[in-house]
């Protein structure tokens, strides 16, 4: 199955609003903000490495309008739960449906200082499949907290928001999702990748021309069973290894923080073998993307390929985070002449790859692969494909 961008023009979304919440004097607004994916740097933002996720072309869009009352509403054209909540009693309960993200936003600008001043009408509209390891619910929070303090005339400080809507998901959500998601999707930039120390929020742009080459997502669709147990396994191995290296270098406080050079001089140190490959991988992981920067500001395509297929090799043996379907998909797209590199990204065990692809390979890419992966895991895999997109964004005219 290939699936490219559908993303709903402004005129759509405002006739799909009016329809949908009736005819105002107010004026409506609408907003975007994109899933993500990260490029390369897996598992190593709780180890303090640099993670390189970029925005994609396809995301959510809010359209907005204020109200004469004191009520929000709550639609989606995805899902068919609904809400309409008076301001005084947002946050107070929590419906365990996808309200809960843009309301927790809503809670958390409250806590800031940004009250509402009056009742609004919200209706979402989201391209980005749910489970899919895209990002949707990053993107839900970010365009709501974009759009709020729009229509508020409030300033929209796009790191602000970030850190603003993962403390939405982290402490009324109850998702303990790291910054990488809702990072990429506030300040992500059309034909660039974001270098991210994840712990510091130290960032720069780096140029991403894919030129003649698209982002071909695949979604395994294996249901992700054993993310968290084995999640927290691998960071308690990272923590058990890190103490062995402070017995050597006590200054230092992540594994990431160890150049390639250094670690070298430390093996000798590790009797458990498994601790070792955790390791290596954190080490040589943080420094492949690293590298990838550099060759991604040269304009080396082919190099940044080569990158993404050692970061995949290293997920699926040292630290064993990836499956047979991963594996299986990740294979598969390599035969493919015209890929120059592909890769699981996000934290394993299913979810999706990720694969630079040659344009006039692409239908033969989806193609190809979705045949071969059927056959070999009788799972139906989706294929997205795209390119590298803007983040958070009022939309005006037809653009």
């Amino acid at each position: 199955m290939k699936m490219g961008c559908t993303l709903m023009k402004k005129q759509e979304m405002e006739q799909l609003f009016i329809s949908r919440c009736g005819e105002s004097g107010e004026t409506v607004r609408i907003f975007n903000a994109p899933g993500r994916v990260n490029l390369i740097g897996e598992h190593i933002d709780y180890n303090g490495g640099y993670v390189l996720p970029a925005a994609l072309e396809f995301g959510t869009t809010v359209a907005v309008r204020k109200r004469d009352d004191k009520k929000v509403t709550f639609a989606s054209t995805n899902l068919p739960y609904t809400a309409e909540i008076g301001l005084e009693e947002l946050g107070k309960a929590k419906t365990e449906e996808w309200v809960d993200y843009p309301v927790g936003v809503i809670v958390e600008l409250g806590k800031k200082g940004v009250s509402l001043t009056s009742g609004y009408d919200l209706l979402f509209h989201g391209e980005i499949p749910n489970g899919a390891g895209l990002s949707s619910s990053a993107s839900i929070e970010v365009v709501t907290a974009y759009a709020l303090l729009s229509m508020e005339s409030q300033p929209t400080d796009k790191v602000e928001i970030a850190v603003l809507s993962q403390k939405a998901e982290n402490l009324y959500v109850g998702v303990n999702s790291g910054i990488m998601d809702q990072f990429a999707v506030s300040n992500g930039a059309k034909d660039h990748a974001i270098l991210l120390m994840c712990d510091t929020l130290e960032y720069k742009l780096v140029p991403f021309k894919t030129g003649a080459n698209k982002l071909v997502i695949g979604n395994t669709n294996k249901r992700r069973g054993l993310v968290d147990s084995k999640y927290n396994e691998r960071r308690e191995q990272c923590d058990a290894a890190l103490r062995i290296v402070q017995e050597e270098e006590p200054q230092i406080q992540y594994l990431a923080h160890l150049s390639p050079e250094r670690f070298e001089q430390l093996k000798g140190k590790f009797s458990d073998e498994v601790l070792l490959r955790r390791a290596t991988h954190v080490v040589e992981e943080n420094a492949r993307v690293l590298k990838s920067v550099d060759a991604l500001s040269a304009n080396d395509l082919v190099s940044f390929g080569e990158l993404m297929n050692a970061s995949h090799d290293s997920l699926r043996d040292l630290y064993e985070v990836s499956c047979m379907e991963l594996d299986v998909m990740v294979e598969e797209a390599r035969k493919i002449e015209g890929t120059l590199g592909a890769r699981m990204t996000g934290a394993g065990f299913g979810g999706c790859t990720v694969s630079l692809v040659h344009e006039d390979a692409v239908d033969r890419f989806v193609s190809e692969v979705g045949a071969a992966y059927k056959e070999r895991t009788g799972l139906e895999g989706e294929f997205y494909v795209c390119g590298v997109g803007n983040g958070v964004h009022e939309v005006k005219g037809e653009s």
